[in-house]
């Protein structure tokens, strides 16, 4: 299982980095969680990060696109990463109310209140601009 867990990270390492490097704060405990989410003020944009093919094609070119293209930014932009950091997915989920899990997904919060849920369901099988467009119009909405 070590040699599987070891593979895993290091094949989810440049997904993570997709974001990080795009400015989002990666929450990789259940201790991260709940203390960004106690103290959040103002809009956040987090991203439920995954390995999926969806992932990689559509969520996180769509969050980075929506993201550069807004004049007034969210908040705050953190992620979690379902399959890899199980404990800090669970937590961030236990935030997102009634939604069942999805994974990618994209939720806007206010404070620790869900406000916006784009589910997998909203990003697979969909074009990276209607996702992108999406995301980027629910964000103005929010924000201004």
């Amino acid at each position: 299982m070590e040699a599987y867990e070891a593979y895993m990270k290091q094949m989810a390492e440049p997904m993570r980095r997709e974001l990080t490097e795009n400015g989002f704060r990666e929450l990789t405990t259940a201790e991260d969680v709940d203390a960004f989410m106690d103290n959040a003020e103002g809009i956040s944009l987090v991203v439920i990060n995954s390995v999926c093919g969806c992932a990689a094609g559509l969520a996180r070119p769509a969050v980075v696109g929506a993201v550069a293209e807004l004049e007034k930014k969210p908040d705050h932009l953190v992620t979690v990463f379902a399959g890899q950091d199980r404990e800090a997915t669970e937590t961030m989920r236990g935030y997102l109310q009634d939604v069942p899990p999805s994974s990618p997904s994209i939720a806007i919060m206010e404070g620790s209140m869900l406000k916006y849920f784009i589910p997998r369901e909203q990003i697979e099988d969909h074009d990276l601009e209607q996702v992108q467009d999406h995301l980027a119009g629910a964000l103005r909405q929010m924000i201004g």
